[in-house]
């Protein structure tokens, strides 16, 4: 498809927006995905741009978090290997088949989900139960594989989710909770990348201007977290389940 002048104006402030939302706490493909339907680019070319505009930034997120010792390393197997398997699942059925069935599926979850974030005052005390190290593995591998399924089928809310089945569930702190938060959906962005790619559904272009406004997104919110940890991250959160349910309930 041809592309325009006002395409890029319109993509490249909202996925700056989109990639300063996702560093914090995930979600951003709320708005990165939408701007790209705004400026008239096709759903499959939307989604698969967008891979591209949020694989790059969220390389900088993670390299930031990663070098300031936000990652336990001895989840890293399970929390990146079964995204990448997630993803390319998931990528695969999202060239196949319609997302309405995944989006009904969803609305009766995300408002048990922010529940469960407005009743945990600090997120923080999830930390406070030690799991055995066994469990921990086993807990993250099979959320990073749900989760990086609905990654590369769908993608709005990835990280959110991905930080609250590691703080709720695996019992991780915020802090290494963010890190390997962002370990995953890079993962979990780059087996989808790769599907996309080779499909000829990315509009390299527009993808790689975005990409730079995605990178310094990132850049700004990831310093964010590394200076405020869980304050900042539970209200974002709340905002990014909101937003989806939004969104869903108006597609459908």
């Amino acid at each position: 498809m041809e592309l325009t002048i006002q395409m890029f104006l319109i993509v490249c402030p909202l996925v700056f927006l989109a990639s300063f939302v996702d560093a914090i706490a995930g979600g951003g493909g709320l708005i990165a995905l939408p701007a790209y339907l705004l400026a008239g680019v096709p759903m499959h070319n939307a989604i698969a741009t967008n891979k591209l505009s949020s694989a790059t930034g969220t390389v900088i997120s993670t390299v930031r978090l990663c070098r300031n010792k936000f990652v336990d390393w001895g989840l890293a197997l399970p929390c990146v290997s079964m995204a990448l398997l997630g993803s390319y699942i998931g990528a695969n059925l999202a060239l196949l088949a319609s997302d309405k069935l995944l989006k009904w599926m969803l609305l009766p979850v995300l408002p048990i989900v922010a529940f469960y974030v407005l009743k945990k005052k600090n997120l923080d005390e999830n930390s406070e139960v030690e799991l055995p190290r066994a469990r921990q593995w086993i807990i993250c591998g099979i959320s990073s594989l749900v989760v990086g399924c609905y990654d590369g089928f769908y993608g709005p809310g990835t990280g959110t989710f991905l930080l609250l089945c590691y703080t709720g569930l695996a019992k991780m702190n915020v802090r290494n909770a963010s890190g390997n938060m962002k370990l995953a959906n890079l993962s979990s962005n780059g087996a989808a990348l790769a599907v996309f790619l080779f499909s000829g559904k990315i509009l390299v272009p527009l993808g790689l201007a975005a990409s730079v406004f995605s990178i310094a997104g990132h850049y700004v919110g990831s310093g964010l977290v590394m200076k405020n940890g869980s304050r900042i991250v539970r209200p974002v959160i709340l905002v990014v389940i909101t937003l989806l349910f939004i969104k869903i309930i108006f597609d459908l």
